[in-house]
């Protein structure tokens, strides 16, 4: 356990307007829905390669994005959990109230997950880590989510070596890095060393678009 609690900025901001905003989202225009096809096809897979598990913890849940692909599987229990009470309201109002029914919201924290060790199958964490800029904020997550999880996590970030990388890196070069910043593109080494530092091994990873995008999901096993 922390001295203090981890607290992040851009974790504040989600109050009701921003979470009606946040849902709304990835619904508007072609480009946003067919980036959310490609993000639900990359967490089928990820979900299939770690064994279709039965209780899951989506955190964090956000506006329930994935709630009804998690709820595909009949017999799966969704924990959605987030860091705000807006996104976990916002979700639980506007996802299908068949696939509602089937989770169980949790107001919590990343860095200190309000579950007991070995508490659930799996840990969804789709949009999380690329907020992650500091390597001791990385680890303490990682540590919860190894300290939680009976067996695997799903996670996706950003990661260096393709060429979306390379130009954000070429354009922040250009204007110098100002005010706050709270998206990170992390080297590939330097992450998967971090997982297998919190006890995880590396099952499978999956590249949104190989080669040009930076999104990447890791399948993590428990060692």
């Amino acid at each position: 356990m922390m001295s203090r609690p981890i607290k992040l900025d851009f974790s504040e901001k989600y109050d009701d307007q921003h979470a009606q905003k946040y849902l709304r989202k990835h619904q508007d225009g072609l480009g946003r829905r067919l980036s959310h096809w490609r993000d639900e096809q990359l967490a089928r897979k990820a979900l299939t390669l770690a064994g279709e598990p039965g209780l899951v913890l989506d955190l964090p849940c956000g506006a329930g994005r994935f709630w009804p692909l998690l709820a595909e599987k009949p017999n799966r229990v969704i924990i959605g959990a987030d860091n705000s009470e807006s996104m976990i309201r916002t979700a639980m109002q506007s996802q299908p109230a068949d696939v509602v029914k089937r989770v169980q919201p949790l107001h919590t924290s990343a860095f200190d997950i309000a579950l007991p060790d070995n508490a659930v199958d799996s840990i969804f964490c789709m949009r999380l880590l690329h907020h992650i800029g500091e390597a001791e904020h990385r680890r303490a997550i990682l540590r919860e989510f190894e300290r939680v999880t009976r067996d695997s996590v799903i996670i996706s970030l950003w990661v260096d070596g393709n060429f979306k990388a390379w130009k954000r890196k070429r354009a922040e070069q250009r204007r110098g890095q100002e005010g706050y910043q709270n998206r990170f593109v992390l080297p590939a080494v330097t992450v998967e060393k971090e997982f297998e530092d919190a006890g995880f091994r590396i099952q499978e990873q999956l590249d949104f678009i190989p080669l040009y995008a930076m999104w990447r999901v890791y399948v993590l096993r428990k060692r």
